[in-house]
């Protein structure tokens, strides 16, 4: 039986054009699974610590996962890693579409390069090997142009089957720390900063036409635990979307937390999307408003009428499904005559609630830009309300604010500035790496800011000074997402424990209850369907296994290339671990396959500690903890105990102060990697 993984891996060297197959022995996928896992272990064993993020010693992977082509649910993600120059330490960003399975229909595992080409190049893989092809006439263009581009150019060299492509715009040629890498017409591993690091290698695209077959050590068994699965699916019935507003509004009003079931959550994505959670987020507490300064009250439901799930879905034209997903929540829109994606959640509240813009059109037109010059929304939106505040606080010089009508609410102001970000010209070099480096740059020192390669200094002028520093909300250097702790507190605490910190992807209290892992694990606590709000920001053993429990599934599975939302229905409906046995050929227990999600997240975390990141340091910003607690609305009175909350999880994971100790690493079979500083 053939598992599912080839046990190759290419390696491309842009400084010298190298281009080889290499060979990954079984004992790696069997401790670190492949995707996430298997992009960890070779940065860390290949990548020398130290090495400058943007250099030519960084290593930037592409990995699909190990699920990925076995006609397993959910497995067609990928994941872009990296020494992130956001953060310093750990990078990762994930995106779905159809990039992973062609990876692998090229024969291998995982595309590492490394190295900077004295031209701009793209990356063509095949059946038949791997070339690099000049792309100076490519550069400048943006991502969507790239990709159609190279199409073109594939099918007029003779190529019949379309080419998967994933491309940087703009933003990662200028080497936008927040900027990320686009496939599929505008989907985008966004965070990390890894357009950055593509950018700085000169490489703008990958081209992938192989069409091998990806094997599987037992498909018909694969085949009929998806079968399993699509025959438990419940449908349930979905109310008008206004309805969904009140949903919000009686969760907030409720003295418990519900335990959510993954079957209502998929229907909601099934028919609206992620943008489906708009207003119920809102009203709920749940979206970040105002900069994290303000509430519902700030953004009432006349102004939340814009963006409800169904004004969003009446600009949808068609819905399409990432790879090996049933539930297809993704769906293709029309901004001025242009095919482009529908935006999602996170975008969506990035660029109205957390703005108070209430203009839906700008965030269609924003949420194009921002794929065409492959930034991330996220980071960006966070950067715009940044400058909206310093601005209203008159802390800005006015020079450099000019005729930018830069308020709260002013949809063309957030556009205005958000150009100029993707231009990097003028008030929007200074926020064009995200709100870390604007605050340094606006800081005492002024100027341009250390460690922000690439970047322009800030405008003349008087520095706001800690006013910059207080209204830049991130974790890490990475901003936040549109997950406020203050609702649930196991946002801020994965927010600052993961080695990629401030993604809401790694870790929350709802994703756990939804994981449903004590149907599979021994000992994996199980949440009441309805607990006390007050006691999800209390510490204890139970909530720290609980945590722990989540970053060791969320690193599995990202090793498997299953989606966040598929695993959302729970481990035991997907029957994921049977899978993982039915694809590999092995035979182990949920226990141990949630060991080799701690190895990988253990060695992530050593590649951020060898990158010279100090735990204690990493801490959301103290507006986005409740400190001090707000006074109105949805999350009043509320603060996250983070410290005692990382204290218990760090005892959990045998990670003192954030430091694995000798014995975890020991159990681990890590203790001879520690310290290790690549080659």
């Amino acid at each position: 039986m053939a598992a599912s993984y080839t046990g190759k891996v290419l390696t491309v060297d842009l400084g010298t054009g190298k281009i080889e197959a290499e060979s990954v022995p079984d004992e790696v996928y069997e401790r670190f699974i492949g995707g996430l896992g298997l992009g960890a272990w070779w940065l860390y064993t290949r990548m020398p610590a130290g090495a400058d993020p943007l250099g030519s010693e960084a290593v930037l992977g592409f990995v699909p996962g190990l699920l990925t082509g076995s006609g397993s649910l959910f497995t067609g993600r990928w994941m872009a890693v990296c020494k992130s120059p956001l953060t310093g330490g750990w990078g990762d960003a994930n995106c779905g579409g159809t990039l992973a399975p062609a990876i692998k229909r090229c024969g291998f595992d995982a595309i590492f390069v490394r190295g900077v080409s004295e031209k701009p190049v793209y990356l063509e893989v095949g059946n038949s090997g791997a070339v690099l092809r000049d792309a100076s006439a490519l550069w400048g263009l943006d991502a969507m142009e790239t990709e159609e581009n190279l199409v073109a150019a594939f099918g007029a060299a003779g190529g019949k089957k379309r080419p998967s492509v994933a491309a940087i715009g703009p933003a990662g040629e200028s080497r936008s720390l927040i900027s990320g890498i686009v496939t599929d017409g505008g989907r985008i591993a966004a965070r990390s900063g890894v357009g950055a690091v593509m950018g700085s290698k000169r490489l703008k695209a990958l081209v992938l036409a192989g069409t091998k077959p990806i094997p599987c050590a037992d498909r018909a068994a694969v085949k009929a635990n998806s079968l399993a699965f699509a025959r438990s699916v419940r449908d349930f019935p979905l109310p008008p979307t206004g309805l969904l507003r009140l949903g919000g509004v009686l969760l907030r009003k409720l003295p418990w937390n519900l335990r959510f079931d993954g079957f209502l959550f998929g229907a909601v994505l099934g028919r609206l999307g992620t943008a489906g959670m708009n207003r119920l987020s809102v009203e709920w507490g749940d979206a970040p408003l105002k900069n994290w300064r303000g509430s519902e009250r700030d953004y009432p439901a006349r102004a939340s009428r814009a963006i409800d799930p169904a004004r969003v879905l009446e600009r949808q034209e068609r819905a399409y499904h990432c790879y090996s997903c049933p539930t297809g929540c993704g769906g293709l829109c029309r901004v001025d005559g242009r095919e482009t994606h529908k935006p999602e959640y996170e975008t969506v509240l990035a660029l109205s609630g957390l703005l108070l813009c209430d203009d839906l059109e700008a965030v269609f037109r924003m949420n194009d830009a921002m794929n065409r010059a492959g930034i991330d929304t996220i980071s960006a939106g966070a950067s715009i309300a940044m400058a909206i505040e310093l601005a209203e606080a008159g802390v800005l010089p006015k020079k450099a604010l000019g005729d930018l009508d830069l308020r709260w609410g002013s949809a063309a102001g957030a556009e205005a500035l958000l150009r100029l970000m993707i231009a990097r010209e003028g008030l929007g070099a200074v926020f064009a790496d995200g709100v870390r480096q604007a605050a340094l740059r606006l800081g005492p020192a002024g100027g341009q800011a250390a460690g922000a390669p690439g970047a322009a200094p800030g405008p003349a002028g008087p520095a706001p000074g800690a006013a910059a520093l207080e209204a830049a909300v991130h974790s890490g250097g990475q901003e936040l997402a549109m997950h406020d702790p203050r609702n649930d507190p196991g946002f801020a605490l994965h927010a600052a424990v993961d080695p990629a910190p401030g993604k809401h992807t790694v870790g929350c209290r709802l994703y756990y209850g939804m994981f449903r892992l004590w149907t599979r694990v021994p000992g994996a606590p199980k949440p009441p369907l309805l607990e006390r709000k007050d006691r999800a920001f209390e510490s204890g053993p139970e909530s720290a296994r609980a945590a722990v429990l989540s970053s060791d599934f969320i690193s599995l599975f990202n090793g498997a290339g299953l989606c966040l939302f598929g695993s959302l229905y729970g481990a035991d409906r997907l029957r994921f671990f049977e899978t993982l046995d039915a694809a590999t050929g092995w035979r182990r227990s949920p226990a141990d396959y949630l060991e080799a999600g701690r190895r990988i997240q253990t060695l992530r975390q050593l590649f951020s500690l060898r990158e010279g990141i100090e735990p204690k340091d990493v801490v959301p910003s103290a507006r986005a903890l409740g400190r001090p607690p707000k006074e109105a609305g949805a999350n009043r009175g509320r603060s996250v105990p983070l410290e005692a909350l990382a204290r218990g999880y760090w005892e959990e994971i045998g990670w003192p102060e954030g430091r694995p100790s000798p014995a975890t690493l020991a159990r681990l079979g890590l203790a001879e990697l520690e310290g290790r500083h690549g080659r």
